[in-house]
């Protein structure tokens, strides 16, 4: 009897094993939300206007605007844009996205996450709606695809993608995709999607260097009216280099604490948030 009841579970969990590999079950919980399509999900706050121009970004960033501003011409489909985490890769498809929307209201289109596509479409088939899944997002005239490494060993997602990916760019629909690093060094996806992904225009964000910094940290000034004396953004540039998040965070503690403390910024109280996100020699 006993034996039998442990067949019985084996089976059940190999059984629960298959479905997460069919389903590619991602390790949240879903939010079980439809996709809405007359929200695409945008950061407003990410626009062209609050793009900074570096050296670093100067060819992702006119790539990015001819899409935007002339996206019935498709002269690059689809614009694959990669570099490391904090580049700002996030912020140029949000304006693209944004000039997009603004130039053509009446045009469908929609930016999400590969977690979020890949959470809608477990969603998808739990509820066996994967074809109006699938049609819902091939009903765009731009689709923007953030972070995509994420889809790596995820071959049913993967799978939904390429079909959807195919119909778009058949269709002459634009497809943007940002990933962490060029589809050369992406593993566990087909070769053919890799090489769909290579078939329009590849661009490569680098690490901010110390002057993007810079014109970054002064940028947040004017925006926030806080006022750093030059020394103290040079230091801050030169100490927290390569990482727009981390400028962003040493920034919004630096408001903070002249807010509370009433005091001006020098260079001992920067030193003593920077410390928070790096080490000082």
């Amino acid at each position: 009897m006993k034996n039998r009841k442990e067949e019985v579970i084996g089976l059940i969990n190999n059984v629960q094993d298959i479905l997460n590999k069919v389903l590619d079950i991602v390790d949240v919980e879903s939010e079980g939300q439809e996709l809405n399509v007359e929200n695409p999900k945008l950061d407003i706050e990410k626009t062209f206007q609050s793009f900074i121009k570096s050296e670093s970004n100067k060819l992702a960033l006119t790539a990015g605007l001819s899409i935007a501003e002339h996206s019935d011409k498709n002269t690059f489909n689809p614009l694959y844009v990669y570099g490391p985490s904090g580049c700002g890769k996030s912020h140029l498809i949000n304006a693209i996205g944004v000039r997009y929307k603004e130039n053509n209201p009446q045009k469908q289109m929609l930016y999400v996450t590969a977690r979020q596509f890949q959470m809608e479409f477990t969603d998808s088939v739990r509820q066996n709606t994967t074809k109006d899944f699938i049609n819902c997002y091939q009903l765009m005239d731009m689709l923007i695809v953030d972070d995509i490494q994420e889809w790596t060993n995820a071959p049913k997602t993967l799978e939904t993608f390429f079909h959807v990916f195919n119909n778009l760019l058949r269709n002459g629909k634009q497809i943007v995709l940002a990933c962490d690093r060029p589809p050369v060094e992406l593993q566990g996806m087909e070769e053919r999607l890799l090489k769909r992904f290579a078939c329009g225009l590849i661009v490569e964000l680098e690490k901010p260097d110390m002057q993007l910094c810079k014109d970054i940290l002064n940028a947040k000034c004017h925006q926030s009216g806080m006022i750093i004396p030059s020394e103290v953004i040079d230091f801050i540039a030169n100490t927290i280099n390569g990482s727009v998040y981390y400028l962003e965070g040493v920034m919004n503690s630096l408001k903070v604490y002249s807010t509370v403390k009433k005091s001006n910024i020098d260079m001992d109280i920067a030193k003593r948030v920077i410390m928070r996100y790096v080490k000082l020699d």
